[in-house]
């Protein structure tokens, strides 16, 4: 089947992805489409009332893939390159990923199609809260979640959640995640998506001799979850020699100091101007060598071009999507290198999204360090099964990754079966 609505190279990549992993599955054809395609989307208009007094009408999106094991759940992403088949394929991603990691969630993603950094404070509220407003009939704690992804923050659930909240007539946290703690946020949230790329890369680099001490990353992409996964990499014990953001990429052979390319990044919204380290191409910056490359941004930037110019051990994938099939390919045939695929890599942000959501429903929470031993336990889970899978199907990890997440998934809606 040949979607007529999701229509974007992205959603195409996606697809490839499960025909493949359904492949291997030799699932049924009964179920391979209702396996694959999104439940239900959603687009809005959100007109908003400028600081100069002009409207604008910005478009909007909700993808629904599944809600076969449970409500959905997903991020908002506030980028001007958002499209409907861009967040379809992130929403089926998300559902591979929340099955992986064992979660009774489907997946789900959102987008408005703007750049947050043109607006103001007041208006990215007013457009915050516009389209919580439209998404009000499809969301809720257990119909559909949001949370934070690019381009938004723990602000910009707090005022979703206000928003919902509102109409609703109770304070409703659990309805968004990703928000601050003194509104119901989980300690550990904000920094749990980095950190898992982090805890995934040094636990593969041990499995193969190497020490972090003696082990050196690159970050392409230094928003939350790229700065975060640099932070903890330097905790580890990795030296980070180049990072990179929207503005440029910077390199510094002899480690950068990460906490004050934070500390900058805060003050002047990019590294523009940074002086931590030499400019180069982000082009470059992928290609450095090292023994970790996180690409930790947006999708499809590793690709057939540059695949084959890859000089990393591991490729800690904190994005989603960020290589392509034909990339995939390349990069299964080099022993050298070895991929931690995204919905196994990233799955630290969804896992601590849903210890929030529990928190929320519960009225209890607990310590940072609860959060993250808890976090770790799953990691750890997910890379035995991943591991186990690769090894009984003899495949790549992507493929081990998604047959069991996708494989789970269809289990649900077989033994469901089909409303009439």
């Amino acid at each position: 089947m040949k979607s007529n609505i999701y229509n974007s190279l992205v959603f195409e990549m996606a697809c490839r992805q499960f025909d493949r992993a359904a492949d291997i599955l030799d699932m049924d054809t009964t179920l391979r489409e209702r396996v694959k395609m999104p439940k239900r989307c959603l687009a809005v208009s959100c007109p908003i009332r400028m600081d100069d007094g002009s409207v604008i009408v910005y478009e909007g999106f909700r993808v629904q893939h599944h809600l076969s094991m449970g409500p959905t759940k997903g991020g908002l992403r506030f980028h001007p390159k958002v499209d409907l088949g861009e967040v379809a394929a992130l929403s089926m991603w998300m559902s591979w990923k929340c099955a992986l990691a064992g979660l009774p969630y489907g997946g789900a993603k959102g987008g408005i199609s703007v750049d947050p950094y043109a607006l103001s404070h007041s208006e990215l509220e007013r457009l915050a809260r516009r389209y919580m407003q439209e998404m009000i009939p499809f969301v809720g704690p257990n119909v559909d979640i949001m949370a934070p992804d690019v381009g938004t923050n723990e602000q910009v659930m707090a005022w979703m959640m206000d928003t919902y909240s509102s109409y609703v007539g109770s304070n409703a946290t659990a309805v968004v995640t990703g928000k601050p703690v003194s509104l119901g946020g989980s300690e550990g949230r904000k920094e749990a998506t980095g950190f898992g790329v982090a805890y995934f890369a040094k636990s593969y680099l041990e499995d193969f001799g190497i020490k972090p001490s003696n082990a050196t990353a690159v970050i392409q992409g230094f928003g939350n979850v790229g700065s975060e996964a640099a932070k903890a990499l330097v905790n580890f014990g990795v030296k980070v020699i180049g990072i990179s953001d929207v503005s440029g990429a910077y390199h510094n052979p002899k480690g950068i100091d990460v906490d004050q390319a934070i500390r900058y990044v805060a003050k002047n919204r990019t590294l523009e101007g940074w002086k931590g380290g030499e400019r180069i191409s982000n082009e470059a910056l992928l290609e450095l060598k090292c023994d970790i490359l996180a690409p930790c941004a947006l999708e499809r930037v590793i690709n057939e071009t540059n695949a084959a110019k890859l000089q990393c051990r591991i490729l800690a994938e904190g994005a989603n999507g960020p290589t392509t099939n034909q990339a995939d390919a390349v990069l299964t045939e080099n022993d050298e290198i070895h991929v931690i695929p995204d919905i196994i890599c990233n799955s630290g942000g969804v896992i601590v999204s849903y210890f929030e959501w529990v928190q929320d429903l519960q009225s209890t929470f607990w310590t940072r360090e609860e959060v993250l031993n808890r976090l770790c336990k799953l990691l750890d889970r997910s890379k035995l099964e991943l591991e186990a899978q690769r090894k009984k199907l003899n495949c790549s990890r992507r493929e081990a990754a998604l047959t069991l997440g996708i494989h789970r998934v269809a289990e649900a809606k077989r033994i469901r079966g089909l409303f009439p």
